[in-house]
């Protein structure tokens, strides 16, 4: 699936549903190493970005998007709209990031 049939919003501009397929998500539930939180605070010392942690969610939050589009696949659909993120701390150095939105089949509208 492009990225470019993904969205916040309820709608595509210039496609119109013709199937909804329901709700679809990607969850990971990630913890962050022994080596990566003694680096980020040595990061935290100096003020800024704490680019291990960033790049850290970046990259859950990006794992849980595929696998929000492929459960969206696997039901048909050619688009997902409605798309949110939700993380939640399940315990101490351990989150869970769930992407869900709403999977469906979209055509084009006619010019």
């Amino acid at each position: 699936m492009q990225e470019s049939m993904t969205t916040t919003s309820f709608g595509i501009d210039g496609y119109r549903i013709t199937a909804n397929h329901g709700v679809v998500r990607g969850i990971i539930v990630r913890s962050r190493s022994l080596f990566g939180t003694i680096g980020a605070g040595i990061q935290t010392l100096f003020g800024g970005d704490i680019t291990l942690f960033t790049e850290l969610c970046e990259r859950t939050r990006a794992d849980a998007f595929d696998m929000m589009l492929d459960h969206a696949e696997k039901l048909g659909a050619n688009a997902v709209i409605g798309i949110r993120y939700d993380a939640t701390e399940v315990m101490s150095s351990v989150s869970e990031v769930l992407c869900y939105g709403t999977a469906v089949t979209v055509a084009r509208e006619a010019a």
